[in-house]
C-alpha cells in the first residue's frame, strides 16, 4: 500500500506556476517597464511645479510687530518708523507687495533681478491690462526695469527690490516705440520664457 503524500499536488502546482511564469515572462517584463516609464514621466512633470504664494498673506508675528511699532509704551500713537526688525529665518517663498506708488518684490530661492522685474511687470499689468503688449514687449520691459531700478548688490533669498509704477509705465511706453527689427531680435529671448503670456 502506498501512503498519501500531500507534497505531490503542491509540487505539481508550483511546477504549473513556474511554467506559466516562463510562458508569460515577456508580457510581465513589458508591463513592469511601462509602469516604470509612466512613473518617471509623472515624477518629471511634477518636478517643475512650485507652490503658489498669496502675496496678501501676513504672518501673525508681522501684524504684532506692526502694531507694536505704531504704539508707544504709554499707549499713545506714534509715527511709524522705517526700521524693520531682522527676521531669524528667511522664507524661501517669493512675495510681492503693492504700495500706492510701487511694487516691492521679495526674492525667493533662485530669483534674480530679472525675475523680480518680471513679477512687478505682471502685477502692474494685472491691474492695468494692455492688450497691445506682446511677449517681446514684456521682455524689453523687464530688462528696462532691471537696468533702471537702481538696485545695487546681489539678489539673495529675502532681499527686496522696489519698482515704481512710474518706472513701469515709462518702460511700457518705451517698449511701444520698438521697431519690427528690435521686436524680432527679442523673439529669441521671449521663446525661452514660458511664464510670459
Amino acid at each position: 500500500m502506498e501512503e498519501y503524500t500531500p507534497e505531490q499536488p503542491t509540487q505539481a502546482k508550483s511546477e504549473e506556476i513556474k511554467r506559466w511564469f516562463q510562458d508569460n515572462l515577456r508580457i510581465i517584463v513589458s508591463v513592469v517597464i511601462v509602469i516604470f516609464i509612466a512613473g518617471g514621466i509623472y515624477s518629471y512633470s511634477k518636478r517643475g511645479e512650485s507652490p503658489v504664494v498669496n502675496s496678501d498673506e501676513s504672518t501673525s508675528q508681522d501684524i504684532i510687530d506692526q502694531d507694536s511699532a505704531a504704539t508707544s509704551n504709554n499707549g499713545e500713537q506714534s509715527q511709524p518708523t522705517n526700521v524693520t526688525k531682522p527676521k531669524t529665518a528667511v522664507s524661501s517663498a517669493a512675495t510681492s507687495k503693492e504700495t500706492g506708488e510701487s511694487f516691492i518684490e521679495t526674492a525667493g530661492k533662485g530669483d534674480g533681478l530679472t525675475v523680480l522685474a518680471r513679477r512687478a511687470t505682471a502685477n502692474y499689468l494685472e491691474k492695468n491690462p494692455d492688450s497691445a503688449l506682446t511677449k517681446e514687449h514684456k521682455i524689453y520691459i523687464e530688462d528696462y526695469l532691471r537696468k533702471n531700478v537702481g538696485y545695487k548688490g546681489g539678489v539673495h533669498v529675502g532681499s527686496s527690490a522696489e519698482f515704481s509704477k512710474d518706472l513701469i509705465q515709462k518702460a511700457i511706453s518705451q517698449s511701444k516705440n520698438l521697431n519690427e527689427k528690435q521686436l524680432k531680435n527679442l523673439q529669441k529671448y521671449s521663446a525661452r520664457v514660458s511664464s510670459l503670456s
